[in-house]
């Protein structure tokens, strides 16, 4: 019934003009983070951390140690085959498009990435739009336009009301001006204009192309003109270009000390010196040298301590070391003067969510959306403000999640996770059948007494191997877990304790190689509520084999329909749904969960899929 009333609803206005049509949502409070991005024939992924302790839909979780609010940073991407930015796009930010990965704390999640990391030979790390210097005209003489500066940003997705709607001379004169402010950046120097034609001729190569020639006229004008900013510039980007052609990280190194050495000569122009220093440091993020990357941002904001824009960068570079203070103290000062800056906002808003001021991060997070600037129209974001408008019982919630899914970021209302292959059966119950599973299914529901009998001998108290779940999912009560396998690998030692479980288990690799799920013991006790959340990724299914299933008060609903566990039976759904979890019997309730590849992934997508 509510899957139906929600998609009738009009997705075209903001949750804000809707609020007051919206019809109840009676059975979610609230929602759950997930993992995150993306997917095609050629997934760009980012490589989430290895050790979820969540339940009905094991999102990917954070490192050891970094559970409950602790701060997680945003991911890079990782890309099976090097794929270089468009050098014509418009700067965006440099996370713009980045996919990450929604930990169950409420923090976007990044794999820890050292920052000298070592990355293979055509393979890169990197978001999916870098931010790029707008190239001049072939012709021109000055370099190109450099980054927006601070972001004020025009209502990106939003839709102009009917004051926006001026004759054509009035919006001639506003393209006009629009013109005006957009000036190309000085980067010559007095010196670098006595050697104008010198350069020119070398970026004309390097526009054409040919960056091979380009980066030889730029390497004989450093060293005839050692002291010439522009030609060491030059260089830098020649051999950034270089580095796309060839796939070399090596190469990008070289670029990107490059344009450190640029920004370091005497008497560069402060667009020359951004625009060197912006450069390097999203190259530096691209390799997944984050500290650099900051160390960099830290620089330019000293240059330019009056744009907000290179401020916004700098709290970014800030959340993807994890650092949410350091993200927090940025943001707070970019507010302190753009008290209406929506990049800021949402980011700070995202912040406050992390350290579970829930109710404080809404208007922020709202806010931010409804601004439209670039950067804040991300799936992320909606995903946050939606849970976070749950768990304080305002069911616009669910017009939020329309609203993302309407702009590409949810397959639908119900179904919200964002590590997707486009194409898969989606549905939230399955059957054994369905699955093709049914060799799996027998083997777990015929062995279900000896795979209960090793889960109670873990659970004893001498020897406590169940670990809390501290995800931050519950609303209230006690949870644990016992994990076997976790992204298609075995974890520790952990099946010596339960060897016959095992053995049964590893006839069947769709389940022990499904790199994007966990197989786990699950023991919930009495008094226990989950709050409505979804998983990572439409590419597994979840299988729960009841163990102990006391008779009544536990229950399980996923999308509009609610179900029970059944001791020695097999359910199966698909945890990319929301769903929620209640134990409001009088004892403790024990399941085995065992995630298996969705049927209709090939046997490339599941040897090639990133894990989650």
């Amino acid at each position: 019934m509510r899957l139906k009333e929600a998609e009738r609803r009009d997705v075209g206005q903001t949750p804000e003009d809707k609020a007051g049509t919206s019809e109840p949502v009676p059975e979610a409070e609230a929602a759950n983070e997930q993992a995150a991005e993306p997917e095609g024939a050629g997934p760009v992924e980012a490589t989430p951390p290895d050790t979820p302790t969540e339940e009905t839909a094991s999102e990917s979780a954070p490192p050891p140690d970094t559970h409950d609010e602790a701060a997680v940073p945003l991911p890079a991407f990782v890309e099976e085959d090097f794929v270089p930015d468009d050098p014509q796009g418009d700067s965006g930010h440099p996370y713009d498009d980045k996919v990450d990965s929604i930990d169950t704390t409420g923090v976007l999640l990044e794999e820890q990435i050292p920052e000298e990391s070592v990355v293979e030979s055509g393979q890169q790390l990197t978001s999916s739009k870098l931010t790029q210097e707008a190239e001049p005209e072939p012709e021109a003489q000055e370099e190109p336009p450099v980054e927006p500066e601070p972001q004020t940003g025009s209502p990106g997705e939003t839709e102009p009301g009917p004051e926006a709607e001026g004759t054509a001379e009035s919006q001639a004169e506003e393209k006009l001006k629009e013109k005006a402010k957009k000036k190309k950046p000085k980067l010559l120097n007095k010196f670098d204009k006595t050697i104008k034609a010198e350069i020119d001729a070398a970026e004309k190569l390097r526009k054409k192309g040919k960056v091979d020639e380009a980066l030889r006229a730029f390497e004989s004008l450093v060293q005839q003109y050692p002291q010439s900013p522009r030609a060491r510039y030059g260089k830098a980007q020649a051999e950034d270009d270089l580095a796309e052609k060839l796939r070399s990280n090596d190469m990008l190194q070289r670029a990107i000390s490059s344009y450190r050495e640029a920004a370091e000569l005497p008497n560069p122009t402060s667009d020359l010196l951004r625009a060197a220093l912006k450069r390097r440091a999203e190259r530096q993020q691209f390799l997944g040298r984050m500290r650099g990357s900051l160390a960099t941002l830290e620089k330019l904001v000293e240059f330019f301590p009056e744009d907000v824009g290179l401020k916004n960068d700098l709290g970014v570079a800030h959340l993807l070391l994890g650092d949410n203070k350091g993200a927090k103290r940025v943001y707070l000062e970019v507010l302190a003067v753009a008290p209406g800056d929506g990049f800021a906002k949402v980011h700070y808003g995202f912040i406050l969510k992390s350290e579970n001021k829930i109710a404080e991060s809404i208007p922020y997070l709202k806010e931010g959306l409804e601004s439209g600037e670039p950067g804040t129209d991300d799936g992320r974001f909606y995903f946050h403000l939606g849970d976070a408008l749950q768990r304080v019982g305002d069911d616009s919630a669910y017009l939020w999640y329309e609203l993302g899914h309407k702009r590409g970021h949810f397959a639908s209302v119900w179904q919200r996770s964002l590590y997707n292959v486009d194409g898969l059966k989606a549905q939230p119950w399955w059957s054994a059948k369905e699955t093709g599973y049914t060799d799996l299914v027998k083997a777990l529901e015929r062995n279900w007494k000896s795979i209960r009998e090793e889960a109670l001998a873990v659970m004893d108290q001498k020897t406590g191997l169940f670990v809390p779940e501290e995800e931050n999912l519950r609303e209230k009560g006690e949870w644990g877990q016992y994990t076997l396998w976790q992204q298609g690998r075995k974890a520790g030692d952990a099946c010596r304790s339960v060897p016959k479980t095992c053995s049964i288990l590893e006839r069947y690799p769709e389940a022990t190689g499904c790199k994007r799920g966990q197989i786990k013991f699950s023991v919930m006790h009495p008094g226990t509520h989950v709050w409505p959340h979804t998983g990572p990724t439409n590419c597994r299914l979840r299988m729960h084999l009841g163990l102990v299933v006391p008779r009544q008060g536990c229950r399980i609903r996923c999308t509009n329909q609610t179900r029970e566990w059944e001791e020695g039976k097999v359910l199966i759904f698909d945890d990319s749904f929301e769903h929620e979890v209640w134990q409001d019997a009088d004892s403790y309730r024990l399941i085995f969960i065992v995630d298996v590849w969705h049927p209709e992934l090939t046997a490339h997508q599941r040897q090639t899929l990133s894990p989650i």
